[in-house]
């Protein structure tokens, strides 16, 4: 019995004469990026703007799935469609030349601003790529707004 209670002894000695791990502080400008959600719909606002470019590849300094890279009255906006915009049925369709008007939240990636996506407006047609939490919409999640929408007897 003395041997188990020298281990322990021994055990609990070492655990409180070790040097405790560093916690680091952070600063206010990491504190204030780690409390706010990703999609933030008070920050949503509307851009209108003609497609330069769809890029349906990402590359790795860029946030993943397709973007649309506008020109706007203000410059050039890089706007990510989420990983699912252009796949399935109510798929995204646009092209060069187009005038959209894309609903989001500017948000910073990496070292360059980036217009994360929740809905972009063709003519007539609105195609949704995320929801109002800024998680990508996937075809399954469109085809199953669209029967309940039938069901409804709601149009799109």
């Amino acid at each position: 019995m003395k041997p188990l209670f020298a281990g322990l002894f021994s055990l609990a000695l070492l655990s409180l004469i070790s040097p405790l791990p560093q916690i680091q502080a952070q600063t206010p400008a990491a504190e204030a990026r780690s409390a706010q959600p990703f999609y933030d719909l008070t920050r949503e606002v509307t851009i209108s703007g003609t497609v330069s470019s769809v890029i349906t590849r990402s590359s790795s300094r860029m946030l993943p799935g397709p973007h649309l890279l506008l020109t706007t009255g203000s410059g050039e906006i890089d706007a990510s469609l989420g990983r699912f915009a252009l796949r399935g049925n109510g798929a995204l369709s646009v092209a060069a030349g187009d005038q959209v008007e894309v609903t989001g939240v500017m948000k910073i990636f990496g070292a360059s601003q980036v217009f994360v996506a929740r809905t972009v407006k063709v003519g007539e047609q609105i195609y949704l790529m995320r929801n109002r939490y800024g998680i990508p919409v996937s075809p399954q999640a469109r085809d199953r707004a669209a029967q309940k929408t039938v069901e409804k007897g709601d149009s799109l």
